[in-house]
């Protein structure tokens, strides 16, 4: 991801994509929220889903992309001051289910498998 970050960097510098940038116009607020989207949102994040996929099922490690978005909306409503229209609560709360019902339903068992040499013999 580092390297992700910083060849892009390189090509939209090349491509003239900071032409008219001036770093002091930048907020405090805003180089806060970039901090914590490197900090929580990458460093943490990422951590956190290498560890989960090597101890959790995939289908359920997977439900992180779902959960994000949700998580995104409340700290946006919360600490942003963003409005939260019916279709957006709706939503949030479908994504919420769905996930419970696949955390929570139980793994089908395997059929058991067929050794070639027990197959031979019957």
């Amino acid at each position: 991801m580092l390297a992700g970050g910083i060849l892009l960097t390189l090509t939209a510098a090349v491509l003239g994509e900071f032409r008219g940038f001036h770093v002091e116009a930048v907020s405090i607020k805003a180089w806060l929220a970039l901090t914590y989207l490197i900090v929580a949102g990458s460093i943490v994040g990422f951590t956190a889903y290498v560890w989960l996929i090597h101890h959790e099922a995939p289908t359920k490690v997977g439900t992180y992309a779902y959960v994000n978005p949700v998580v995104a909306v409340l700290v946006g409503y919360f600490l942003g001051g963003e409005a939260l229209g019916a279709r957006t609560v709706v939503g949030t709360l479908l994504v919420l289910v769905s996930v419970v019902v696949i955390t929570t339903t139980p793994k089908k068992a395997e059929p058991p498998l067929i050794i070639e040499a027990e197959v031979a013999e019957s």
